[in-house]
């Protein structure tokens, strides 16, 4: 599959989660079970949540609308590392935080090692290389 193919891939698995982040009030009645927190912390989840879905979809637009950019400059083949980084690190947290220990746990984690995937792919597949 060609790098080009695969960082489109990757807009879509950002719009897929910038769209699941979105859902987090339904899907995990935040309503209800934020109520527990304090105030603060209350806004700190919802805020941060907000973010990140912006993130993805930052995450994504540079992979649909950038993509070759992102295979032949330094900056956009730095930015193809960064985001495998961050899906990799993300990988890492759901074991220390959330552990091994369910199919849902095991799903999550191979979902991001899969976004990891997605973006070390072009830079050690692509005809470009790392420079």
């Amino acid at each position: 599959m060609s790098a080009k193919s695969v960082i489109l891939i990757g807009g879509i698995y950002h719009v897929a989660f910038a769209i699941f982040h979105l859902a987090f009030w339904k899907l995990f009645r935040w309503k209800e079970d934020l109520a527990s927190l304090s105030v603060v912390n209350q806004a700190v989840m919802q805020i941060l949540n907000l973010c990140l879905t912006f993130v993805f979809l930052i995450f994504a637009y540079l992979s649909i609308c950038h993509t070759s950019e992102l295979l032949t400059t330094r900056l956009g083949k730095a930015l193809l590392f960064l985001i495998a980084v961050f899906w990799f690190l993300r990988a890492i947290e759901q074991v220390v935080f959330l552990g091994l220990r369910t199919k849902v746990s095991v799903a999550f984690f191979a979902v991001f090692v899969i976004g990891a995937m997605i973006y070390f792919y072009p830079l050690i597949f692509s005809a470009e290389g790392i420079t």
